[in-house]
């Protein structure tokens, strides 16, 4: 699909709180999902609460910080802060459900 026809979805699936600070998602995956197709306009932080390992494809024209396909092992309890700018799609690559709450960071 031609980068101009793209819709984009949210970050994550639910919203479950928003103020003029920050913003506060669940994401939430069974084994092989994927997110919508999203861009990351805020910085943020993610709070992984369940899941084993997780993938990113970025998009041609995403701003972040990896060019190509990444995928890691994670564990309940990690937090990892990640800097605007990637068009993405999240991919649960793991075996279990994945679970995290995203806070983006607002200006």
């Amino acid at each position: 699909m031609a980068q101009s026809k793209r819709v984009l979805g949210n970050v994550a699936n639910r919203m479950l709180f928003e103020n003029d600070r920050v913003r506060i998602w669940e994401m939430d995956l069974a084994p092989g999902a994927r997110s919508d197709v999203h861009r990351h306009d805020h910085d943020y932080v993610l709070v992984i609460l369940e899941g084993d390992r997780i993938a990113a494809e970025p998009e041609p024209d995403s701003a972040g910080s990896f060019r190509e396909r990444i995928e890691f092992d994670v564990a309940p309890g990690q937090t990892i802060y990640v800097n605007r700018g990637g068009v993405e799609t999240a991919i649960n690559a793991g075996t279990k459900r994945y679970r995290e709450i995203l806070i983006e960071l607002k200006e």
